[in-house]
């Protein structure tokens, strides 16, 4: 799928390293295992969104947009890059942050991702746990444009048809990577939350004819529900961008075994996956979304339900300033 045909601008460090995690395989005893370094993008300390916010800005600056809209939980790792865009670009920022409170201390709601919002200087509005974020957003873009302003609401998760681009563009880097490395075509687990990650790497994936599983560790929801969000926004995608491509229902893999109380909230798999790879490898991950991944990772291999002999990418899509609100979780 040639990307160059859609706009774009210039936010991520690309491409992100490709790089072995020895010492955590052999500590597992399990595959070979690699991991792609999207915590490297760069955009106000890296993530996965800085990909996805290349083509949903473009879109804005495209329809004369002044103000970035946009919403997520308190610890956002989106709306932490969404904000730090818009103040690269010179939009102003205004972000819904749904008040999830998984039981840690005073300085979850003022540290973190969302010390670095306001630090880029996004108008913050705080909303109840439970609250319709969606509706929320809308009801900030009619009372910009009643102010005078031309808003652009970028989706939670920056997970649209436009924001999956950037994870079609991974899975062409991430493809030739594999191919220098001589890596065979490994299974790829990442954390399924808004879906457009995954959604976004099986079109890639399908467009290059690559038969690498994708298994999506679910964060936030029970499987069922976010197979289905995934497959909704991925055939969305093909619809509104015309795109001769199909992904089978059945590709499409969340696991929900190690969401725990639901999103936000701390886990004792989370907990030992994050201590492993962080005394192991250096590398941080978060207790949000990729500590969930990498502990449905261990568990997959523990269970033996990846296979020795199939090498493994673990995508690490950021989230590390989120570590400093968890810091009574551990």
């Amino acid at each position: 799928m040639e990307i160059s045909a859609y706009s774009r601008v210039s936010l991520a460090h690309l491409p992100t390293p490709l790089e072995p995690l020895g010492r955590l395989s052999s500590f597992l005893g399990g595959p070979e295992l690699f991991i792609k370094r999207d915590d490297c993008t760069g955009l106000a300390m890296g993530g996965n969104k800085a990909r996805k916010l290349e083509f949903l800005l473009a879109e804005a600056g495209a329809r004369g947009a002044d103000t970035i809209i946009t919403a997520g939980g308190t610890q956002s790792n989106h709306v932490r890059q969404t904000a730090a865009a818009a103040a690269r670009l010179g939009f102003a920022c205004t972000v819904v942050l749904e008040r999830i409170d998984p039981d840690v201390d005073e300085s979850y709601a003022v540290s973190g991702n969302a010390f670095l919002d306001a630090l880029a200087g996004a108008r913050i509005v705080f909303c109840p746990a439970g609250a319709d974020v969606d509706a929320a957003m809308e009801a900030l873009t009619v009372e910009c444009r009643e102010n005078g302003g031309n808003p652009y609401q970028v989706a939670v998760g920056g997970s649209s048809p436009s924001g999956v681009l950037g994870y079609v563009e991974c899975s062409n880097e991430l493809f030739t990577q594999c191919r220098a490395l001589r890596i065979r075509t490994p299974a790829i687990v990442l954390p399924s939350g808004s879906g457009g990650t995954q959604a976004g790497l099986l079109l890639g994936l399908a467009s290059l004819g690559w038969a690498a599983p994708v298994i999506g560790v679910c964060v936030s929801r029970e499987r069922e529900a976010q197979e289905t969000k995934v497959y909704e926004l991925l055939r969305r995608t093909v619809g509104e961008l015309a795109l001769e491509i199909e992904v089978p229902r059945e590709a499409v893999v969340a696991l929900d075994d190690y969401v725990g109380r639901g999103y936000g909230f701390a886990t004792e798999s989370m907990r030992e996956a994050l201590t492993l790879t962080a005394r192991h490898e250096g590398i941080l991950l978060d207790p949000v979304y990729t500590g969930k991944a990498m502990a449905g990772l261990i568990g997959l291999i523990r269970s033996g339900e990846l296979a020795s002999d199939r090498p493994v990418v673990f995508l690490h899509t950021g989230g590390a300033p989120a570590l400093f609100a968890y810091g009574g979780s551990f």
